[in-house]
């Protein structure tokens, strides 16, 4: 079989059939330096690997080989991450340096087969969320050169778009990861804090930080934060975040978004309604829709350029801005400045301001699964950016810029054209190390949009294989009543790293029922040697580690014991005493609890 090189496709799927059917990484990399010369834009890439150097890692490769999970896969990097034998200048010539090894992350993607091109442009010191804040021309957007690229991690957003690379690191500290993947139709993942290395990354503001991925697909993204999630014991802000095989999204999750008068679209109705057909398409796959007031959460945004933040970012601008200020972008060299009007009490007093409105948020959090939002609230040119170097650029941190400070990881995902051609793109939130379950809706959110692949016109593909698997260190449990998704007691899981499987039903040797008190409402399920049915269940990974916790949730006369399956498989899951449905109610005709409480529940 022939592949077309020209026509190819760069998402994880398109690229793995063509090297089954004969394609070579070494001529796929000869192809993709033939893309990025005709794509006649210098401001992509500040530096690219010599293609022989680039081939001959393609060729030693080998023979796929199934540990290396992104065997063959090219990916670019931004230009503030080491990579080994290309400077690093975080689009600042006079700060550059020549890294002795890859960064951390960098060196994990290449021991799993990918093969990186080299160095793509940034906002200077990864300050800015417009990509037009470099000394090096500017990256154009890959779907109108009029609108801004999006920053910082313009360049490796822009690759992407374009079809030049499959996936690219970028950095995010207030958005930077996000908006440029909402500005060029891609998607942009946001990892937990600390989920990704910082070994090797030049510092915007150290404490929020984290490394981002920009791919066609979620699952493409999914796949390289996999591949990119070792635990860096050398990285004093890392912390272990489990990277599993991509899953089902729990059936009921409860999403909360801005309410009408939270809504922030500066004038732009196109964005207001493509947000609102965005909630539409959440709402299909089950998702339930409540709109709180977001007003704190912007109270927390405005925040992160003030004070002790801007500080931060003067931790490493600083020996540079004081012997040669000139050598900084006077945008980026005054919003950095701004740190010498601060004293340590400011600082101090920032981290008490961001306390208080922590626990203001925290009973929003508290009463969704997630969060949504519009990645961007509006879209701006380059002529505005150069009438107006910061307002534009505050604006597009609208929906982004208090989620490292809240400890929330993102997913930002396509949805499909505005009424006006251009793309339209939603983010969801959820708490430190939910990743998985953000890559598990955005996989459905992504197909349910069907948006092309970036600006490169090729259709969406099918999403890859769920898995349904429990990972060693997990244990499977069945829930059947308040511990499934959307309901009372699923914190009790989830708070302890459970993660949603799938949805199933038990053997027809159960009768179900509705036990009396509450709230919560609980049912018992018992098994009986005749005259029983099938009850609708949920199967979730729940950690080893934490299932004694767990269990002494459990109050009688429930127990946790052995279910059968519809299909023959046998779990641990929820069970009740025979003596406790004397008295309670038979509700085993309903199937189920969901059923159970659609019909009207306990009375």
């Amino acid at each position: 079989m022939t592949v077309d090189l020209a026509a190819l496709s760069l998402d994880f799927g398109a690229l793995r059939a063509a090297y089954a059917a004969g394609l070579t990484p070494a001529a796929l990399m000869a192809e993709l330096y033939r893309r990025i010369e005709a794509a006649d834009d210098p401001g992509i890439f500040l530096a690219l690997r010599p293609l022989d150097e680039v081939q001959a890692e393609a060729r030693a490769l080998g023979a796929p080989d199934p540990a290396r999970p992104l065997w063959g896969i090219p990916f670019a990097v931004k230009d503030n991450i080491d990579v080994a034998g290309l400077p690093t200048t975080a689009a600042c010539p006079a700060y550059a340096y020549a890294p002795a090894a890859d960064a951390f992350v960098v060196a994990a993607l290449r021991r799993a087969g990918a093969i990186v091109l080299g160095k793509t442009n940034l906002d200077q010191f990864a300050t800015g969320l417009v990509g037009v804040r470099s000394p090096y021309p500017v990256p154009k957007n890959a779907l109108d050169p009029a609108i801004v690229p999006g920053g910082s991690s313009a360049g490796s957003a822009v690759a992407v778009a374009r079809g030049l690379v499959s996936f690219a690191l970028g950095t995010d500290t207030a958005g930077s990861g996000r908006v440029p993947a909402a500005l060029n139709n891609i998607v942009g993942l946001k990892p937990t804090l600390g989920a990704l290395s910082a070994t090797g990354v030049v510092p915007a503001c150290r404490t929020l930080d984290t490394v981002s991925i920009f791919a066609l697909t979620v699952p493409d993204a999914w796949a390289a934060f996999a591949a990119a999630a070792v635990h860096d014991p050398a990285d004093a802000y890392a912390r272990p975040c489990a990277a599993p095989p991509l899953a089902a999204a729990p059936p009921a999750l409860t999403v909360a978004v801005p309410d009408a008068a939270s809504r922030i679209f500066f004038g732009d109705t196109a964005q207001a309604a493509s947000f609102a057909a965005g909630l539409d398409l959440l709402a299909a796959e089950g998702a339930k829709v409540v709109e709180v007031d977001f007003t704190p959460l912007y109270e927390v945004a405005a925040m992160l350029y003030e004070g002790a933040w801007v500080a931060e970012r003067m931790v490493v601008v600083e020996p540079l801005l004081r012997a040669n200020p000139e050598a900084i972008h006077p945008v980026t060299r005054q919003i950095i400045g701004a740190a010498d009007r601060l004293s340590a009490a400011d600082a101090f007093r920032g981290f008490y301001r961001l306390a208080e409105l922590k626990r203001r948020v925290a009973p929003l959090l508290a009463g969704a699964d997630l969060l949504c939002v519009p990645t961007i609230p509006t879209f701006y040119g380059t002529a505005d950016l150069a009438a107006d170097p910061v307002t534009p650029n505050s604006r597009l941190g609208t929906y982004t810029n208090f989620v490292n400070l809240l400890d929330l990881c993102g997913l930002a995902v396509p949805t499909g054209w505005r009424t006006d051609g251009r793309p339209g793109s939603l983010t969801l939130l959820a708490r430190a190390g939910q990743d998985a379950l953000l890559a598990a809706l955005g996989t459905r959110l992504q197909a349910a949009g069907g948006a092309p692949l970036g600006a490169t016109g090729v259709a969406l593909p099918a999403p890859p294989p769920l898995s349904a698997a429990a990972l060693p260190g997990e244990m499977v449990v069945a829930v059947v009543g308040a511990h499934m998704s959307g309901l009372p007691l699923n914190h009790q899981l989830t708070s302890r790293g459970g993660r949603f499987l799938e949805a199933t039903a038990t053997a027809a040797t159960y009768r179900f029922y509705a036990l009396a008190g509450g709230p919560p409402w609980r049912p018992g399920l018992l098994r009986v040697a005749a005259g029983g049915a099938g009850i609708a269940l949920e199967l979730w990974a729940l950690p080893v580690a934490r299932a004694g916790e767990f269990l002494c949730d459990v109050p009688a006369p429930l127990s946790i014991g052995t279910l059968d399956l519809a299909d023959g498989r046998r779990v641990q899951g929820f069970l009740v005493e025979a003596l406790a449905t004397e008295g309670a109610t038979d509700i085993t005709a309903h199937g189920g609890w969901r059923a159970f409480l659609a019909a009207g529940g306990p009375r």
